[in-house]
């Protein structure tokens, strides 16, 4: 499984010659690739990354929801399959849980086929910017010393702290010292190495506009106090 658009959680997109390069490796004999289109409807600034599954329809399988663009509480995705593996997967769905919800299918399709849904996109995409850009000129305003990584699409940030500053247990307490909960991007890692910076993922789409300011003001002192190696800001 791939993320090519937007992988989480560094937010970093696959290179032309790693696409290419992945193609070519399912091409070869009778591999699949699994396309996890992730936050691919939100990108700022560049245009957007076209789907592997156009390059060789018979070796992806393409998944993409609504999860993102209407909300995580409306369980409803897709799936473009190579044609040798509809009936196979249609069959197994079917067994897995006997019939999707109708009701939310039939509302997506209208808001599709009235292009409701496209401007919808477009109006969260431009929302979600602003608040990235805000997001971006604070940190290079109140904690330049933090690098920011990922702000090309998405709804996230991975922030990475200079050496020198807090550990990761350390930060987390100055984080909900403020109210804030961050998630420690050293979990994520597959094996784990001190030697990396201290790096956090925020999220920037959830806040309620009237507190996202007071929002941005807890994590700059937060991240201030965590680069001066833990002490008060």
């Amino acid at each position: 499984m791939i993320t090519p658009a937007h992988q989480s959680v560094l937010g970093s997109v696959l290179s032309p010659a790693r696409r290419r390069a992945f193609i070519d490796w399912a091409c070869t004999g009778s591999g699949l690739l699994i396309e996890d289109d992730y936050d691919g409807e939100f990108r700022y600034g560049r245009q957007p990354v076209g789907a592997l599954q156009a390059m060789a329809p018979e070796n992806v399988a393409y998944l993409g929801s609504v999860s993102k663009t209407l909300g995580p509480a409306l369980r409803l995705g897709w799936m473009v399959l190579p044609r040798r593996l509809v009936e196979p997967v249609s069959e197994a769905k079917y067994y897995a849980d006997v019939q999707t919800e109708v009701i939310g299918q039939l509302v997506l399709a209208e808001l599709i086929r009235t292009h409701a849904y496209d401007r919808h996109v477009r109006a969260r995409r431009l929302r979600y910017r602003s608040r990235r850009d805000e997001l971006l000129r604070r940190l290079a305003c109140e904690a330049p010393e933090v690098r920011a990584r990922g702000a090309a699409a998405g709804l996230h940030i991975t922030l990475e702290l200079p050496p020198g500053g807090a550990p990761a247990g350390e930060l987390r307490a100055i984080a909900a010292a403020h109210g804030l909960a961050l998630l420690d991007l050293g979990r994520s890692w597959h094996v784990a190495d001190p030697a990396r910076p201290v790096s956090v993922m925020v999220g920037y789409a959830t806040p309620a506009d009237h507190a996202y300011s007071a929002a941005l003001d807890a994590l700059c002192a937060t991240l201030r106090a965590a680069v001066s190696g833990g002490k008060a800001s």
